[in-house]
């Protein structure tokens, strides 16, 4: 008799957002290899069709800006038209922009807050109250190593939004904790995407390389299976944690 595998996700539901590509999409491949049914948010209506049509039957777009309280009612609104439930909500959704703070404008420390930090709140609070009915949930929240370390080439903005996914995340954990309900970050060190391919020199790759102890970048599904963990019940009794996935780049 074949036993399901650990880990298994088997006809749990999971919103991701920024899931049409990178990291997000890594994610949302992970979690249906292991048997979820996937929502997959992106702001680019294509992307989101791409990848949902990549992992197959099990998947649909539910394109949005994450930023939006309007279109993130919209999303779970179609997750649960298509599934009847959402179990499981990653909070990937997030931009970048390398750009001094003597350059910063407003307008775009705004956008950027909102759309990497603001969009964990309207997805979690949206989720939320079918989570806590069912008594179980699963919210996890991409952070960053720069939440440790500081943004290297990214703007102090970027920065600060991944520090906050950590103190989002840690004390919903803590309000959620008697309800069934975990919530966890995960903080990726750099990550071999195709933004980085395109926006990081070569030179500035061999010296980000040479200071990551295991010597290399992270490939996405690496981030994609560390996810999946966060989100089975193996993971049951981990809330308020930080699982850093970075080869060793912050020790300490």
């Amino acid at each position: 008799m074949t036993s399901e595998p650990r880990q298994s996700l088997q006809d749990r539901v999971a919103i991701v957002s920024g899931g049409g590509n990178g990291i997000g999409a890594a994610i949302a491949s992970a979690l249906a290899a292991r048997g979820a049914r996937i929502v997959v948010n992106d702001i680019d209506p294509a992307r989101a069709r791409r990848q949902a049509e990549e992992i197959g039957e099990r998947a649909i777009a539910a394109p949005g800006d994450a930023s939006s309280s309007a279109d993130v009612s919209g999303v779970v609104a179609k997750a649960i038209e298509e599934f009847g439930t959402v179990d499981i909500l990653v909070n990937n959704a997030g931009m970048d922009q390398a750009v001094s703070i003597l350059d910063l404008e407003e307008e775009d420390w705004d956008r950027l807050i909102a759309v990497n930090l603001k969009s964990a709140f309207l997805f979690s609070k949206a989720v939320l109250p079918g989570m806590i009915e069912r008594g179980h949930g699963r919210i996890i929240c991409t952070s960053s190593v720069v939440a440790h370390r500081g943004a290297m080439n990214g703007g102090i903005h970027y920065g600060t939004t991944k520090g906050g996914m950590l103190g989002f995340a840690r004390t919903l954990a803590r309000q959620m904790a008697r309800t069934g309900v975990t919530v966890n970050a995960i903080a990726p060190g750099v990550v071999d995407t195709d933004l980085i391919r395109t926006h990081m020199p070569d030179e500035v790759r061999a010296r980000v390389i040479e200071d990551i102890p295991l010597g290399r970048l992270a490939e996405p599904g690496e981030i994609g299976h560390a996810v999946a963990f966060l989100a089975s019940d193996e993971a049951a009794y981990i809330t308020g944690a930080t699982l850093d996935v970075n080869g060793g780049f912050w020790i300490g």
